[in-house]
């Protein structure tokens, strides 16, 4: 049992007395963790999140991946896997056939359905060296099934850009702005739109940029009202944020 859609098919039966509830008991409890030793696997995770579990490749062996992964889509029929590299994606994919690989994102998936275009998520990116990033946030909307807009190199550096963009910023529900260097396109955009504004700095940029913590404190510190920060290179966290808000909107 992996979605709210089980749960309360399961809840239906027990009403009309098709399913015990000593049986039904024991569904749910198969719903709680599978534990392989190295890892618990979060079989719960769709009924409490919406979303299933997603496996972190970094800092994991191929096989730790590939068993956790096979665990996830034997339950649900679909899995995301972030940051892991060609090597690693080539070693799982031995085991699992329908996964894809986005090697600008570095993530792997497999979708169970279609996903819905027109989701109301926008990407910006303020450089080409941002993409990396911004694609994970874009392939982590797709593999849980929104596909996002795109809009790649539109920063301060030639602001005009993002202004022959103003249509998409004006139909996008929820907005991830994704820059390194001093980190300034989010407040530009938070200060045109009055949608949700998720930024991400990264770690691009010279030697002050100090590895992103300089568009991280510029964008915490933004004088544009109601801008959210995520973590440094977190294009994951940003799109899991948009997602919830795509979700309650």
């Amino acid at each position: 049992m992996t979605s709210r859609t089980e749960l309360t098919k399961l809840l239906e039966n027990v009403k009309r007395g098709k399913v015990n509830i000593a049986d039904a008991l024991a569904q749910l409890n198969s719903t709680q963790f599978e534990d392989l030793g190295f890892a618990k696997v979060d079989h719960g995770r769709s009924l409490r999140c919406g979303f299933p579990e997603v496996i972190f490749a970094q800092g994991k062996t191929a096989a730790q991946i590939t068993a956790i992964a096979k665990r996830i889509v034997q339950r649900e029929g679909e899995i995301l896997i972030t940051r892991i590299d060609d090597k690693k994606f080539q070693t799982v994919k031995k085991s699992l056939k329908a996964l894809n690989y986005s090697p600008d994102a570095q993530a792997a998936f497999i979708r169970k359905s279609k996903a819905k275009a027109n989701s109301g998520v926008l990407i910006v990116s303020a450089g080409t060296s941002d993409v990396s990033v911004a694609e994970e946030a874009a392939i982590t909307c797709e593999a849980l099934g929104y596909v996002p807009e795109r809009f790649y190199d539109a920063g301060v550096a030639g602001i005009h850009r993002l202004f022959a963009g103003s249509e998409k910023l004006k139909r996008a529900k929820v907005i991830i702005v994704v820059a390194g260097m001093e980190g300034a396109l989010p407040s530009v955009v938070g200060g045109l739109v009055d949608v949700p504004v998720i930024a991400v700095p990264t770690s691009v940029g010279y030697g002050a940029s100090f590895g992103g913590i300089a568009a991280l404190l510029a964008m915490l510190n933004s004088c544009a009202s109601g801008v959210t920060v995520v973590n440094i290179d977190n294009g994951y966290g940003a799109a899991m944020a948009a997602l919830r808000i795509i979700g309650s909107r």
